[in-house]
């Protein structure tokens, strides 16, 4: 593999009719179909890459199936069936719609996929039409060659990026017996973590946190702006609660999980001792790029998104809200967050009523499974010199349906070892996003090998 350090990429390094070209192809007409996921229902319109998608693989052995959630919000069901019914079975999930662009931050036309820079430059390019692009090259050419034992299944869904209203989570719900959940693939792993003495690890996402969405809601007098003497403003009041509520979730929850990301990093013992024990006080600085992140895997998060209080300028508010977008971690019930909350408001605790908005719990998956062995060995042989770590993802993916349903997930992708965690991380819904082709190369080659390996082929 040419490494980009010493070689600037173009489209000519992947060779006509090759499986990274077909990628790299496919890949193009995903970003320029601009499926725009604006959170409203009626945006989206992933038929277009579906249509894409139907196109690519005619007259190719597969079996093709369109469920649509809402007109538009259409997810495609690409199934190569193994020939042994006892097999196990592996689910490639990858999505379709990207998050909506400020153009006016972008140096370079989001949804053109310009090749410039040794990248792919474009809307979804990491997140995550590349791997999506590649999970349906594999699958056909899976599906042109001798039949595999257990059955293969690809999805291109919709609407992850608003966590799958309309997409897998509404499938799991609907049409469980569409996809296969026992063994599935989505995104974001593959990215490395350099430690201070030089070692390199390589990421593979085996879990990710829950969501625990609250609206805090705090009442008061009502009343004449002109006469506020002795009146209780409900105003006044949400903005103690919001004061209070910064102390919520200060506290490391230890886990394996984080135990090995603490890990791969080399800390001396005294700090790696309070990172893994939970009495660590400091600000996260020794995690360099990833402080935010290693912040997020650790605790249950709060973060205060939205507040109402308030309508005509001469009218004392008698109600206010605060809402709130919690993350929460493996094990943490909607009660400890509930908890959580009356332990940080204090005596104020009984004046407010908390109201429970969106409730998904977190995943997690072993990393001891014949999938992730598969993975692990597939990585490793990429990245010889590098440590396969496995971590927990801040953010939310599809294959939370597939945990909940008793299968195991992992987020899957490969990169040079230059594509630090952190750099890649930060790519997530920024302006100008762009993947390196190298790292196309990569994922495409990496994934060709699991899905043989795990269906021995």
């Amino acid at each position: 593999m040419t490494n980009t350090k010493d070689h600037e990429w173009t489209r000519d390094d992947f060779a006509a009719g090759s499986l990274e070209r077909e990628t790299l192809d496919l890949l193009t007409q995903l970003v320029r179909n601009a499926c725009v996921n604006d959170l409203t229902p009626d945006s989206g319109s992933e038929a277009r890459s579906v249509e894409t998608l139907e196109e690519y693989f005619r007259d190719t052995p597969v079996t093709l199936r369109r469920i649509e959630a809402h007109p538009g919000r259409t997810t495609l069901v690409v199934t190569v069936a193994g020939y042994d019914p006892g097999a196990p079975s592996l689910t490639l999930m990858g999505h379709l719609d990207v998050v909506p662009v400020d153009e006016d931050r972008w140096s370079r036309d989001p949804f053109a996929a310009e090749i410039a820079q040794g990248a792919i430059w474009g809307r979804g390019t990491v997140d995550m039409l590349t791997l999506t692009s590649a999970m349906a090259a594999t699958t056909r050419r899976i599906a042109t060659g001798p039949k595999p034992a257990g059955t293969l299944t690809f999805v291109a869904a919709a609407d992850e990026e608003a966590r799958g209203g309309l997409g897998i989570p509404w499938i799991a719900r609907e049409h469980p017996d569409a996809i296969p959940w026992q063994n599935c693939l989505s995104e974001m792993g593959g990215a490395h973590i350099h430690a201070a003495d030089g070692k390199d690890s390589v990421v593979v996402i085996v879990g990710e946190k829950g969501a625990a969405q609250r609206r805090i809601h705090v009442h008061g007098d009502p009343g004449h702006g002109s006469v506020p003497f002795g009146k209780h403003s409900a105003l006044e009041a949400i903005v103690e609660v919001s004061r209070r509520l910064r102390d919520a979730g200060r506290a490391i929850v230890p886990s394996p999980l984080w135990e090995s990301f603490v890990d791969a990093f080399g800390f001396d013992a005294d700090v790696r001792h309070d990172l893994v024990e939970g009495t660590y006080d400091g600000d996260f600085s020794e995690f360099g790029e990833l402080a935010a992140y290693a912040h997020a895997i650790s605790h249950v998060t709060f973060a205060q998104t939205v507040m109402r209080a308030g309508g005509p300028i001469n009218v004392i508010p008698s109600s206010a809200y605060l809402e709130m977008d919690i993350r929460t971690l493996p094990g943490v019930t909607d009660d400890d967050v509930d908890a959580e909350i009356r332990r940080a408001l204090g005596d104020l605790a009984h004046c407010v009523s908390i109201e429970r908005l969106l409730s998904d719990p977190a995943s997690e998956s072993p990393a001891t499974t014949r999938l992730f062995e598969s993975i692990s060995r597939v990585l490793k042989t990429q990245h010889s010199d590098s440590r396969i770590v496995p971590v927990l993802f801040p953010g939310g993916t599809d294959l939370r349906a597939a945990r909940q349903r008793g299968g195991v997930g992992y987020g899957f992708g490969s990169h040079a070892s230059e594509r630090t965690l952190g750099a890649v991380y930060s790519q997530l819904h920024a302006h100008d996003e762009h993947m390196a082709l190298e790292d196309v190369a990569l994922t495409v080659r990496a994934l060709g090998d699991v899905v043989r390996d795990f269906l021995r082929l």
